[in-house]
Formats: C-alpha cells, sequence, structure tokens
C-alpha cells in the first residue's frame, strides 16, 4: 500500500500543513440534495457494529464507507450491514484514503483509543465533521489538539460519551443542577466489571489481513501477539488506558457534568493487577480522588475481580444525596432519610441512547451549530483527562499537583513527561493542527 506522508496527504487535500480548509460553507456537503450525509465508520470492532446500526436506522444518513486495518474484521461487518442495510459500503483499510474522498461528509471513530486523537485531528483538517469514541484521546495534549483542531477547522466533533444525551441522565443532572440536594460538595462512583486473566501470547508474525503498521499508526514500533488484536490492547499502556478510560470514562463525565466542574488541583490514584498474573500492563483494580480548589471531591473506584456491588454513581449536597445507576434510574434521599424521597426506575433502552448520540451530533453537522451538541469535543476531552491524571498518579505511585491553566504539574517534569508521546512517522499530529 502506498503511506504517503501526512504533508503529502493535506496537499492532495487541498491545504497547505498548518493552513485552514475551509468549504464555501463550514457545512456545504452537509446540506446537499436531500440534505443527505455521508458517514464513513473508521474502526469495525465491537463500537464500529454499534455506529453503523445506530447509522443505519437514522434517516438521511447513508454508510457510504468501512475503515477497518483488519480487512477480514472489515469484510466481515460490511457483511452484516449489508444484510440490515441493503447495501454494501465501500471497504478502505487506510484512513488518509477515506479522508481523501470529498463526497464523505462525516466519520465516526471507533479505532483503538491511540488512534483516536489523531484520526480526529486529520478528519477536521480534511472537512470532515467526527463523532469520536470514548475516551476522546489517548493523552492530555491529544485532547487539547482535537480541540483546537475542531475551532480551526470550523468542525463538529462529538465526543462518544452518550448518556449525555438520555433523557433520564438529563432530568438527574437537571435536578443536581436546580438544587435538589442542595450545594453539591462531592461526587463518586463505583464500576465493577469482573475481567479475567488474558495470559500470556508470544510475538508472531501479523496475520495477511492485518494491515500491521496501519494498526500501530502512532503507537511506538512493535512485534504483533495475539492479546493486541482485537480486545486486549485496552490493557497495554501504548494502546489502551486501563478500566479508567474505557469504562471509567462515562462515569467521570457524569460526575463532572453533574458538579459542573472542570480539571482538578490535586490527584491520587492506586491499585494494582490482582488476583492473576499475565501479559497486561494496566491495573484490573484501581481507586482515584481528585480535588479542586474549592474543595469539591470526585472520588472513584474500579473493581476487575468479583464484587456484589453494582456500578452506579452517587452525588453528595449539603441538603441530601442522590444515586444514579449507569441506565439512568436515581434515587434521591434528603436529610436522615433512609427511605427515597425521590425516584425514577425508567431506564429505557440502551439503543434508544445510542442512536439519540449519532442523531444529536447530526442534528448539529446540519444546524451548523455546535452549541446543539450535548457533549462537545470539549466537554469529552476535560472527562478524559481526569481518566489520564488518574492514571499518571497510578503509574508514578504518588499523589500529584496540578495547574488546570498551564495543564502542567506543580515542578514535576516526570509527570509532565507522561502527558504526550512523541508519536511515531507518519502518524503524528505535530505542533500545530
Amino acid at each position: 500500500m502506498n503511506l504517503f506522508l501526512r504533508r503529502d496527504f493535506l496537499k492532495r487535500a487541498g491545504v497547505a500543513a498548518g493552513a485552514p480548509l475551509l468549504m464555501t460553507s463550514p457545512f456545504a456537503r452537509a446540506a446537499g440534495a436531500n440534505d443527505r450525509i455521508r458517514a464513513a465508520v473508521i474502526g469495525l470492532g465491537g463500537r464500529g457494529r454499534d455506529h453503523m446500526l445506530s447509522l443505519a436506522k437514522i434517516p438521511g444518513v447513508e454508510v457510504a464507507t468501512f475503515c477497518d486495518p483488519d480487512e477480514n474484521q472489515m469484510a466481515k461487518k460490511a457483511l452484516e450491514f449489508e444484510g440490515v442495510a441493503g447495501r454494501k459500503p465501500k471497504l478502505v483499510p487506510d484512513l488518509r484514503v477515506v479522508l481523501e474522498d470529498r463526497d464523505i461528509d462525516v466519520v465516526t471513530i471507533a479505532a483503538c483509543n491511540h488512534w483516536h486523537a489523531l484520526a480526529t485531528v486529520w478528519a477536521c483538517q480534511a472537512g470532515k465533521h467526527v463523532y469520536v469514541e470514548k475516551p476522546v484521546s489517548h493523552d492530555i495534549l491529544e485532547g487539547q489538539s482535537m480541540v483546537e483542531a475542531s475551532r480551526r477547522y470550523n468542525r463538529i466533533v462529538q465526543g462518544g460519551t452518550q448518556r449525555r444525551s438520555s433523557d433520564r441522565f438529563q432530568k438527574a443532572i437537571a435536578l443536581l443542577h436546580a438544587g435538589a440536594i442542595g450545594e453539591l460538595y462531592m461526587g463518586r462512583w463505583l464500576f465493577t466489571g469482573p475481567r479475567d486473566s488474558i495470559g500470556f501470547r508470544d510475538p508472531e508474525q501479523p496475520p495477511s489481513n492485518l494491515h500491521w503498521d496501519l494498526w500501530l499508526g502512532p503507537a511506538p514500533e512493535q512485534a504483533f501477539h495475539r492479546n493486541l488484536v482485537h480486545y486486549n490492547w485496552h490493557w497495554f499502556w501504548d494502546f489502551g488506558n486501563a478500566e479508567m478510560g474505557n469504562n471509567g470514562v462515562h462515569m467521570m463525565d457524569i460526575l463532572r457534568w453533574g458538579l459542573r466542574k472542570g480539571l482538578p488541583s490535586r490527584i491520587q490514584s492506586l491499585g494494582g493487577r490482582y488476583g492473576y498474573k499475565d501479559q497486561a500492563q494496566t491495573p484490573n483494580t484501581q481507586t482515584a480522588q481528585f480535588e479542586y480548589e474549592d474543595g469539591t471531591k470526585i472520588l472513584c473506584e474500579i473493581r476487575g475481580l468479583y464484587s456484589n456491588e453494582q456500578s452506579g454513581m452517587h452525588f453528595y449536597g449539603s441538603k441530601g444525596s442522590m444515586h444514579l445507576d449507569l441506565a439512568g434510574g436515581f434515587e434521591i434521599f434528603l436529610g436522615r432519610s433512609t427511605k427515597p424521597d425521590l425516584q425514577s426506575k425508567d431506564t429505557g433502552s440502551p439503543d434508544d441512547m445510542e442512536t439519540g448520540h449519532f442523531s444529536n451530533f447530526l442534528d448539529a453537522v446540519r444546524a451548523g451549530d455546535r452549541g446543539k451538541l450535548n457533549c462537545d469535543i470539549e466537554e469529552a476531552e476535560q472527562s478524559t483527562a481526569l481518566c489520564h491524571l488518574a492514571n499518571i498518579s497510578y503509574r508514578l505511585k504518588r499523589e500529584l499537583s496540578f495547574d488546570p491553566a498551564s495543564r502542567r504539574f506543580h515542578d514535576d517534569a516526570e509527570a509532565d513527561a507522561l502527558l504526550s508521546r512523541a508519536g511515531r512517522e507518519p502518524f503524528r499530529i505535530g505542533g500545530k493542527v
């Protein structure tokens, strides 16, 4: 395959490196004939499948292209999609080729975490609007680049924390913001999800259907082994962000939304990989505490072995507390009450929530108004950044002091070094977006 460098891609797209790509109207293609939006799905694993099925349900959307460096995985999902939608999308292994297609209006990114930021920045530079899965970035500096690219190229970018588009969650958060439990001073979340040992897999030659260099993308060059493709990459620092970034980011986003907080000033995270020894690098058990300048705290806990408690979120205020489950049901307890003073058991359908988040994204694209987004990239980036901060504290095994304004740690070069990575040519964002 002809792998051209980023500057060549930009030249082909009709823009010099560092210069904004502007259409006659920022949303000219999306507002075309019959208001049809042509989409490409990037990454066809489990979440990519969810993307294609959600998009297939939305009127006025044509899923035109699939992109994945594993040609077998891509072809399998295309066959399934054809059975649902009645047409087979174009299959392209290289994202850069997809971005050259001027008929593509939006891309939805469900590739591995280490690809999220670069794919988003490149897509914005190519004039595409973007829906990007959680966690939206692999490190903090990447996340900032995504926000910058969205603004500079005037692109709509939605973060994939889909509970923001759930009316059940919106109702619960509105109650908090209206003072239902008084002045909020703390939030806590718990995620329980047993994970088995992944064992050990030896390096080997990549299978012929996998474009290994494309799969690695901006990650450091290394040998293929079958604990990376296609799910267990989550548990290796070069590609994933541990369970904190995998599932924890959903709850982190809800806590930050409810508390109306940005980035904290103090972070401490502890944990380990308990119960077995295997090839993975990230913790299966992790706690984290974040403190803000006004004293507000977020506490979180991940249990990757066994627990009889259910995942969920808690808010604490001067008048009472709220428990909110992952499906959107909630209970409010006021004062010393041991029985709910207000509760909602309406959890709705997860499918409606998924499709609703995509519909919200596409409505914003059609309107040319990022203000309509339920989770603009700037919101998603901050929630993801909290997960990165927790992981940096965990990896350094100590408490950290952070400056939210400069987005640097206080006199801590060791911690600052983990805010970003060098990247690998030609898969680099670079100094400017």
